[in-house]
């Protein structure tokens, strides 16, 4: 891996980055207990078609751009920011106390490396809840921890290309 000047950081560095040490943050601030987050994904339509007089070749060029909604999952606590966030758009009181002019929100995604430098960061923006997992299936036999979870419709995220190449060899980071 090169910074933007072409040189190797951390040339010692033969593994990929892992998938268990990552954050999420809105408001500002950490969201405590996120044990999971589904991935980050885009899809673009392709636009099939023809010139007149090629008409046994399809030329492709692209169409409509979606992006799947993100999942994130936490162990059940008395935190009530996941509740909070998903009743702005549906609250149980019913239409009159939806609050439609905060119920989206910009989220940021930070992958970790493993002593906890900020890898890789992306932005996710507009992002607001269409499923609230309030309480688990329960199981008396299971030994688990019960998970809520929500789903969280997004019209787009872009990589922090500001965030760049950890120095490993550097001190573990404050908590942030």
């Amino acid at each position: 891996m090169t910074n933007g000047f072409g040189f190797i950081k951390n040339a010692h560095r033969r593994d990929p980055y892992k998938n268990f040490k990552f954050r999420v943050k809105w408001d500002g601030r950490t969201v405590l207990g996120v044990s999971k987050v589904s991935p980050l994904k885009r899809t673009t339509q392709v636009v099939n078609h023809r010139a007149g007089g090629e008409n046994s070749i399809d030329h492709k060029s692209p169409g409509r751009t979606s992006y799947d909604a993100v999942t994130l999952e936490r162990g059940m606590t008395h935190d009530r920011e996941f509740e909070a966030w998903a009743n702005k758009v549906h609250p149980y009181a019913g239409d009159s106390a939806m609050d439609l002019a905060e119920y989206k929100k910009e989220l940021v995604l930070e992958v970790l490396n493993e002593k906890g430098h900020v890898a890789f960061r992306y932005f996710l923006h507009n992002c607001w809840v269409s499923e609230f997992t309030a309480v688990p299936g329960l199981d008396a036999n299971a030994n688990a921890v019960a998970i809520e979870s929500i789903k969280i419709e997004l019209e787009g995220w872009d990589r922090d290309v500001a965030t760049e190449e950890p120095d490993e060899r550097s001190d573990v980071p404050a908590a942030g």
